[in-house]
């Protein structure tokens, strides 16, 4: 079996057809034997519209990787079974097959689909999750009205992210595992109306064995409605699987926590944890907690950073964690055991350095670490990074075929000024090719979040080799709020949306325009989510530094997005309150609210949405695209009713990059 060849257009430079036929790679895990690491690689059909992903194998030690899974459809979830064999998730059910694909069986014959599974460390039981009904339901109020579509709502969250709340809620269940077969599973949530694993995002890492298999660690937000919407208040609960009890690990902290890991030896839990209700971008801190004495200590004092992944060594003695720095996300070692035993002041140290970010551990090898990586020019592979000296070398080459025979723009890092003095780190893509002594259409790209990290990641749709093969520069700052520059830089946008976070675009714009071959006369801002919300504010207060915008489901209208969206922690913390709270008003609900500014909009303006988006809603949209129209700007909206906050089909995907550089070749010719 082999690899899908992809055929390359006519051009040596990146095209939006060509983005989506790269196969994208997900890690899976390595052999019992360390011989081979398995990973799936998915491949969009641009014709059908669909797409389909399957596993490959390849040798550490070398040679050609083999395709050892060809089932329509995905195969996903890799573990090792009891007995030694591949396992792997099908149609949500659990198959076995050789560690080469060979003598593929099918496992389970469950009704209900597992989205992931867990095996105990002994092998004995499984851990999966469930949708189960702890509601009732509009048509069981009204048996009689089967006809009816409606919701009945009396409090928050009615919905969340892209989806409608109903009766039903996630639940963790176990089940003995014999003779390769499970037993009857028992919900240990039973009657709860929560969620585990937790919404919009949560999977089975939010639950995990204890290492004698008695006990399940899992994440859950045991709130309801007001309380539910306005907290990010998740707690770590231990259920003993001999007595049926449940207990709190983490009460008393009250931010997010997250992300349970035990310790090869079983005597601790590390995890991730934010301190402050509500604040869902605040540092996360790595603890650790013995799960026997309850001792508990926060290693978070050796970072001034947020950390995003956590895992123990295979001999227990380090924690490696991945964080943001510098426009980057890096891996990490915290030496646990020296820091334990007091031997060490300062128990960090870093374990990978470069232009790149790291994405995720794989596994731990002799002196090794298998990672997957990324940079802006660049979709994900695997690779082999070495623990004593940063060194790194590719294990995948999916993409190479393709990269290969392309032009790529060059990727720098510069350190420009702020208005108020302070040092700020901007990337600069150019297109391939560059000739300084030329000018060149520049995009200034304004990241979402709003303290999402602008490190080396590779986006299909946000992709910047792609924006710089269609021959312009881009500046992407890493303006207030983003990850990677400390907590304060990180904290600072926080009630300030509109002010010094949007003085630091204007700054690496008017910078930019120092340079001899930006063309000052044709720049755009571009963005989404708060990079849209970004633009929206620039049409008004950008004195004619850009000649045309493009914003994807952006906030216009703060006011009413406070009204409808579903996290209310997000928008109290970040809004500092309701809009008809005193105080609150002068900031966040007029000063730094696009739509007061409508008034100074003057230049074209392409504007996208989802309209299953229920984060930023389509209204926000709607009342800026009328509010262009009705001034008589050069104004175009794209709309994608199926999409959410992100735009996820292949035909949607293509058509959205058609119109964003259809709309720059006629507002910037």
């Amino acid at each position: 079996m082999a690899l899908i060849a992809i055929k390359l257009p006519a051009q040596n430079t990146m095209s939006p057809e060509l983005l989506w036929q790269l196969g994208r790679v997900g890690a899976q895990t390595v052999s019992p034997d360390g011989n081979f690491v398995i990973y799936s690689v998915r491949y969009y059909d641009t014709e059908k519209n669909t797409s389909e992903s399957n596993l490959y194998r390849q040798n550490l030690q070398g040679g050609a990787p083999e395709q050892i899974t060809d089932m329509p459809g995905t195969e996903y979830h890799v573990m090792a079974l009891p007995n030694g064999k591949m396992g792997f998730l099908y149609n949500g059910q659990l198959w076995s097959a050789e560690w080469d694909g060979t003598n593929a069986t099918q496992l389970t014959q469950s009704a209900t689909a597992f989205s992931d599974l867990q095996f105990s460390p002994d092998g004995k039981r499984i851990l999966m999750d469930r949708s189960v009904k702890t509601g009732t339901t509009t048509l069981e109020q009204y048996p009689d009205l089967q006809q009816s579509n409606a919701y009945i709502i009396n409090d928050l969250m009615y919905r969340h992210w892209d989806s409608w709340s109903d009766a039903n809620s996630n639940h963790i269940f176990y089940a003995d595992w014999l003779n390769g077969a499970a037993s009857e599973a028992v919900d240990i949530m039973k009657g709860e109306p929560y969620d585990c694993p937790t919404m919009p995002f949560g999977g089975l890492e939010d639950a995990v064995w204890s290492k004698d298999g008695n006990t399940i660690y899992y994440v859950c937000k045991k709130k309801q409605g007001v309380a539910y919407a306005i907290s990010t208040n998740t707690d770590i609960y231990a259920y003993n699987l001999t007595s049926g009890t449940t207990r709190n690990l983490t009460s008393g902290m009250m931010g997010y926590d997250t992300h349970p890991v035990i310790s090869p030896d079983g005597n601790w839990m590390a995890f991730l944890s934010m301190e402050r209700d509500g604040f869902e971008a605040d540092k996360n801190r790595i603890m650790v907690q013995h799960l026997t004495t309850g001792e508990r200590k926060d290693l978070s004092g050796f970072i001034d950073e947020t950390v995003e992944s956590i895992t123990w060594s295979k001999d227990g003695k380090k924690i490696w964690f991945i964080a943001p720095t510098k426009g980057t996300k890096q891996l990490f070692a915290f030496d646990f055991d020296s820091y334990y035993r007091g031997l060490r002041i300062f128990p960090i140290q870093p374990v990978s350095f470069g232009q790149h970010d790291i994405t995720a551990i794989v596994a731990e090898l002799d002196g090794e670490l298998l990672v997957t990586r990324t940079d802006m020019n660049h979709a994900t592979e695997i690779f082999r990074l070495n623990i004593d000296n940063g060194q790194m070398q590719a294990v995948t080459h999916v993409n190479d075929s393709v990269y290969n025979q392309l032009s790529l723009g060059k990727v720098e890092s510069h350190w420009i000024k702020t208005t108020d003095e302070k040092d700020m780190l901007v990337w600069m893509i150019y297109p391939p090719d560059f000739d300084s002594t030329k000018t060149y259409p520049t995009l200034l790209y304004c990241q979402g979040g709003p303290q999402g990290a602008l490190s080396q990641f590779y986006s299909y749709r946000w992709n910047f080799q792609l924006m710089a093969a269609q021959g312009y520069i881009v500046v992407a700052p890493n303006r207030r709020g983003m990850p990677g520059h400390g907590v304060a830089w990180n904290e600072a946008i926080s009630t300030d949306w509109g002010g010094q976070a949007i003085r630091d675009y204007l700054s690496a714009t008017d910078w930019a325009r120092t340079l001899p071959y930006v063309d000052g006369k044709r720049m755009a801002a571009v963005g989404a989510s708060y990079g849209g919300y970004s633009v929206y504010m620039l049409a008004g207060v950008h004195e004619g530094r850009f000649a045309s915008f493009i914003a994807h489901d952006g906030l216009f209208n703060l006011e009413a997005f406070y009204g409808t969206t579903e996290e209310m922690w997000f928008a109290n913390w970040d809004m500092g309150g309701p809009f008809w709270e005193s105080g609150v008003q002068d900031n966040s609900y007029k000063l730094f609210n696009p739509m007061h500014y409508v008034q100074d909009w003057d230049t074209p303006i392409l504007i996208y949405q989802g309209g299953k988006d229920f984060r930023t809603t389509e209204d926000q949209a709607f009342q800026a695209f009328n509010a262009a129209q009705l001034r008589g700007i050069k104004s175009r909206f794209v709309y994608f009713p199926e999409e959410n906050h992100w735009v996820l089909s292949c035909h949607n995907g293509l058509l959205w990059q058609r119109e964003f550089y259809r709309w720059l070749e006629e507002t910037m010719p």
